[in-house]
């Protein structure tokens, strides 16, 4: 039963070529187009979204974003597409598994950590040690900032993982025990109804959650 529940998440479809990770490719084709005399609904949606995040992004990050803020819009629009494509009937939920999460947040986090201790050493090792502490509790908290650090991108890609596994799971369980319901069929059905409602939300908090952590933490190096 365990082995066929979480067959949803196999990666692999057959022996020789698996088409599941053609999903978080294909989210490069929802891309709004660029080629219309109007904006069309979509592209103005888009849009918006995008100048709210830039926005924020620049508010969190301060006034040396440099063109940070771009690269965050794009990570947020990145996993929010795979997020909710993986809703989607017979399509991979490749943001369900810690090969994809990590590739996105250890390269980030490795990239922020050389340009910071590279760039600016003195800041970098300021932020090991809060102001006013103790000087007793200095080599203690040097070593508590310096595994929470460490555990940073583990933490962004678990998240994520475990949420979108979370939500599956249920609405699989749900599905398989529809089979036989019988009179009890109709409210399975709500319940699916209210659970990929949930999950759509699940997805686009999600993504946010991944930017804004990713914004914070590269915050602290610029």
């Amino acid at each position: 039963m365990m082995t066929n529940l979480f067959s949803t998440f196999d990666p692999s479809t057959s022996m020789n070529l698996s088409m599941n990770w053609v999903s978080t490719i294909t989210c490069f084709m929802l891309i709004p187009l660029t080629y219309w005399t109007l904006p069309n609904r979509m592209n103005s949606m888009i849009n918006m979204i995008t100048n709210k995040l830039n926005e924020e992004f620049k508010m969190l990050m301060g006034p040396k974003s440099k063109g940070m803020t771009l690269m965050m819009i794009s990570l947020f629009m990145f996993i929010l597409i795979n997020n909710l494509m993986g809703l989607l009937p017979y399509i991979f939920t490749s943001s369900s598994h810690l090969v994809f999460t990590l590739s996105l947040a250890l390269p980030l986090w490795i990239t922020l950590m050389l340009y910071g201790w590279i760039n600016q050493t003195n800041h970098m090792f300021a932020h090991l040690i809060p102001a006013g502490t103790p000087a007793m509790l200095m080599p203690f908290m040097v070593m508590i900032e310096t595994i929470s650090n460490m555990i940073r991108p583990g933490s962004l890609a678990v998240r994520l993982t475990a949420n979108m596994i979370a939500g599956h799971l249920l609405m699989s369980l749900l599905g398989n025990n529809s089979i036989n319901s019988g009179v009890m069929l109709p409210m399975i059905m709500i319940v699916q109804i209210m659970l990929m409602m949930f999950e759509t939300a699940v997805s686009l908090i999600q993504a946010y959650v991944f930017s804004v952590l990713s914004t914070l933490y590269s915050s602290e190096v610029m």
